[in-house]
Formats: C-alpha cells, structure tokens, sequence
C-alpha cells in the first residue's frame, strides 16, 4: 500500500509542478511587449524588415503641421530616429516597399529624407526607382544614403514611422 501512495505523491507533485510551470509561462509572455506591424524594404534579391521606429498600437503620434509643440517634437523625433535596419541600391534596382494589411488599411506614405516618394496608399506593396530616392531636390544631387520613412496615416495624423536606411552602391 505505500508504494501505491508514494506512488500517487510523485504524479501529484508533478502535475502542480508542471502547472506551476505553465503558469509561469503565461505570466511571462503576457509581461511581454506585443511586436509592431512591420514594413519591408526589398532591393533585387536582398530584403530588410524593420520594426517601428514609433508606434503606439495605432494611436496618433502627431504630425509636423500640429500648432501644439510637444506634437510637432514627438514627431520630428520618430522621423530621425536612427534605423536598425540597412539596405544597398545599386544604379538602376528598384526599391520595393511592403507594409502589413493592417497597415495598409488605414493608409501609408513612404518619404525619403523627407521627401515624398510615394503617394497616400491603402495597398500592401509600392515601388519606386532606386535613383529617385538618393536625388535631393534641393542641392539637385544624388545623396549617398536616405532614410525611407514609410508612415501609416489616420484622419490626417500619422499613427506609426518605420526608419530604413538605404545606401546609395558605387556605379
């Protein structure tokens, strides 16, 4: 009779043992931050994804034309945020850009070093000359390397800034 109850103590201790386990777990995911939607910069065969720079579940971050400061600030800072991620464009690629479904539905731009590039989307995949985008309008040069910013866009305000950085091959 005692190895039948000894035995029943050890599976007892296993089964809290593994629920203690599991709910650990669980506490351990949901202190978690949930990941952004993520944006997709491909040139030829090479591909970058890039988390959002600023992002706050799809709440307004603010734009540049707000009269408020603190707004126009927060969002100066999300645009020149410093990118995690790099990509290289030789002379004639096309720079491919993709966004999420979620994203797409409330609507995106893509700007290089401010500059728009493409117009107001609601679909998934844009693309654009990779010459375009190095071309400063204002000193009528080809830069070495731009920021893509790619921004989704809700009633007029910006509600995410993604920040790839792209450097421009030699010939």
């Amino acid at each position: 009779m005692t190895a039948f109850s000894s035995s029943l103590r050890g599976k007892g201790r296993r089964a809290v043992a593994a629920a203690g386990a599991v709910s650990l777990g669980l506490l351990v995911l949901s202190a978690c931050d949930q990941p952004t939607p993520r944006a997709t910069v491909t040139v030829g065969q090479d591909s970058v994804t890039a988390e959002a720079s600023c992002y706050e579940d799809g709440k307004t971050i603010g734009d540049l034309t707000s009269k408020q400061k603190a707004e126009q600030a927060k969002f100066e800072k999300c645009m020149t945020a410093k990118p995690d991620q790099t990509i290289t464009v030789h002379p004639g690629d096309k720079v491919r850009l993709g966004v999420e479904p979620d994203m797409a539905e409330q609507g995106w731009i893509a700007m290089a070093n401010g500059m728009p590039v493409t117009s107001l989307s609601k679909q998934t995949y844009a693309s654009v000359e990779g010459d375009r985008v190095f071309y400063n309008q204002q000193s009528q040069q080809m830069a070495d390397s731009a920021t893509i910013s790619i921004m989704t866009s809700k009633g007029g305000k910006y509600t995410g800034v993604w920040n790839i950085k792209l450097e421009r091959a030699a010939s």
